[in-house]
Order: structure tokens, then sequence, then C-alpha cells
């Protein structure tokens, strides 16, 4: 499946079929939190942090291209990422677009 930022691909006629989302929240483990939260002494890379929200952003992606494809849609356009905090250490990341077919 294409999956662009762009509100158009070029040289295709687009039929928009909706609005698709897909959504994980992720969190680190206690130990790896404590870690980190000592890492914030001396400063640096969490790069626990950026493991969980580089998955969490594959699974939201995955999840949102599963309900395109329910859909019909050989593209998702106007793709984004939104992210939140849900908890300490928890986070919540959202993959959006619309839906489209070629026509």
């Amino acid at each position: 499946m294409l999956i662009v930022t762009t509100e158009t691909i070029n040289g295709k006629n687009l039929e928009m079929l909706g609005t698709v989302k897909g959504s994980t929240i992720q969190t680190v483990n206690a130990f790896k939190d404590i870690g980190s939260g000592l890492k914030t002494l001396v400063g640096g890379e969490l790069g626990n942090y950026n493991k969980m929200m580089e998955k969490a952003r594959e699974v939201a992606t995955e999840r949102m291209t599963e309900e395109a494809d329910k859909l019909g849609a050989d593209a998702v356009v106007g793709m984004r990422y939104a992210t939140s905090a849900v908890m300490q250490s928890a986070a919540e990341v959202m993959a959006y677009g619309t839906a489209v077919k070629f026509v």
C-alpha cells in the first residue's frame, strides 16, 4: 500500500474512501525507565524511548493500513502521526490519513 504525506499523488486520479487511523499505547519496562530517569541527570539520547516510539509508529501505521485495506484502498494520502502522553512513561501514537482508490 502506498502511503504519502501529500494530499495528491502525481499522475493519479483519486476517489476518497474515508478517514483511516491506527493507534497503540506503548511503554518501557520499569527497569529501563529507571535507567532513563538517571540518564536525564547527565543528558543525552534516551535510546529505550526511541525504540519504544519507533515500535509504536510501526504498529500504528500497520493498523491504519489494515483499516484502509478493509475499505479497498490503493493508498493513504495526507498521512500524519499524532502523539500524546497517557501516563508517566506511556505514550499513545496515532497514524491517520485518507484512504483513496485510484480511478
